[in-house]
């Protein structure tokens, strides 16, 4: 089954969300766990998860993909930096509970000029810290563009933090198309080539979801700037590159998530169709 959806907005509950993915023949979705810049998570209501699991059932929608907000960062050099995503990332990972066996992405970290290394031993401390046997929630590190001091923007960099990690079964990777694009790896014109290194250096195991997003920048601008799906560099030149992506052996099982510059529902409604008519089914 072709799994797509993409970002909404949390802020009336869950239900809503699935709503709104089903009112544009999306069959999963993202969201914040709370606003994107950092504060206070709205309590979750019992009554929304029960009208959410049985709109979702209806919907077929069965996996979603909790985001981090962008604030966290476990790498920083300010120890009340790091106890703040500690103590978010702890808090959302509890609230996760509420709806089990989803999955929570996020951005890794900056070093913010400590050095890659102290980055990843930080951040690995932190998943140690949060990560518990018990929970049902996967927790997903984001691959990155390699901006500035961002962690991860090589596969070798996701790979040396889940080695440190002592429950690392709960761990897994989100390749986001625009991300790895803009830090060197041609998802467009080598995309066979990508996949085989993301498997020698992580291990295709552990990839358990996609960004798909096209780039306003080229190739290894390490930059991060998203743009619509055909509207990029990625797919300006080749929409076929959209298609082997979505229809890759190695790929097309997974949950794909559009985090594409849309201001109405329509047009995410409009990119899952084009998508669709490049799925191979």
């Amino acid at each position: 089954m072709f799994t797509t959806g993409c970002h909404l907005s949390s802020s009336r509950g869950y239900a809503a969300m699935a709503r709104d993915a089903a009112s544009i023949s999306a069959n999963t979705f993202q969201f914040f766990t709370r606003n994107p810049r950092g504060g206070k998570a709205k309590d979750i209501d019992p009554a929304d998860v029960a009208r959410f699991e049985e709109t979702a059932a209806d919907a077929g929608i069965v996996r979603f993909l909790a985001h981090a907000p962008y604030t966290l960062n476990p790498a920083a050099a300010k120890p009340e930096t790091r106890e703040f995503a500690i103590s978010t990332l702890a808090d959302d990972l509890k609230r996760m509970e509420a709806t089990p066996g989803q999955m929570y992405n996020m951005h890794p970290g900056c070093h913010v000029g400590q050095g890659v290394e102290t980055g990843i031993e930080l951040i690995a401390d932190a998943l140690n810290t949060v990560l518990a046997p018990e929970q049902s929630t996967t927790l997903l590190l984001e691959t990155m563009a390699g901006k500035g001091s961002e962690v991860g923007g090589r596969f070798q960099e996701i790979a040396a933090i889940i080695e440190r990690i002592e429950l690392s079964d709960q761990v897994g990777v989100c390749l986001d198309t625009c991300h790895v694009w803009d830090g060197g790896y041609d998802v467009r014109d080598d995309l066979d080539g990508v996949l085989e290194e993301f498997d020698r250096v992580i291990g295709m195991d552990r990839l358990r979801a996609v960004h798909l997003n096209d780039s306003k920048n080229p190739l290894g601008a390490h930059k991060d700037r998203h743009e619509v799906i055909g509207g990029g560099f990625i797919g300006n030149e080749d929409i076929e590159a959209f298609a082997r992506i979505i229809n890759h052996p190695l790929l097309r099982d997974l949950p794909f998530f559009l985090e594409t510059p849309h201001d109405e529902l329509a047009g995410w409604g409009e990119e899952i169709a084009l998508l669709k008519s490049l799925r191979n089914d």
